[in-house]
């Protein structure tokens, strides 16, 4: 699983010209799901999404979670994170899971996010062709990977 977070003071994601989430402060998170993903994927990286301590303190230091500031987080698959680009020019994202697999673990990290921040998150749609907008606030970008734990 690959997740690339963004510390936003604004983000939403529109499809079919309808807004169907949106947030303020937080984080808004492109999720990328591999074949080889699981529950242990899902576990671990929820609970480094919600405690990664990205905001600033009263002193301007990183050092608070999106919980501690009790920031919002939208979800947005994207199974372009999974793009090999080793050969020619067109991507190849044969390590992306079918959506048989993605499915039911992109609504498990739903879940899972939603128990770690003890609110509801907001999110995009599965296999939609969305419109994401976001104010990257910092700009904050942090990239993580499951399979690079250690």
């Amino acid at each position: 699983m690959i997740a690339v977070i963004q510390r936003v003071s604004a983000s939403s994601v529109v499809v079919e010209r309808e807004e169907i989430g949106n947030i303020q402060e937080g984080l808004m998170v492109l999720l990328g799901i591999e074949e080889a993903d699981n529950e242990g994927d899902i576990s671990w990286l929820s609970a480094k999404i919600a405690n990664l301590r990205i905001f600033n303190d009263s002193e301007g230091i990183m050092n608070r979670s999106v919980k501690d500031v009790d920031g919002d987080i939208l979800l947005i698959s994207q199974f372009t994170l999974h793009a090999s680009t080793k050969k020619g020019n067109r991507p190849s994202y044969i390590k992306a899971a079918k959506p048989d697999i993605a499915i039911p673990l992109y609504e498990a990290m739903s879940t899972a996010l939603e128990k770690e921040i003890a609110k509801p998150i907001a999110r995009g749609k599965f296999g939609a062709n969305m419109k994401v907008s976001l104010v990257n606030d910092g700009p904050v970008t942090i990239v993580i990977d499951t399979k690079n734990k250690v």
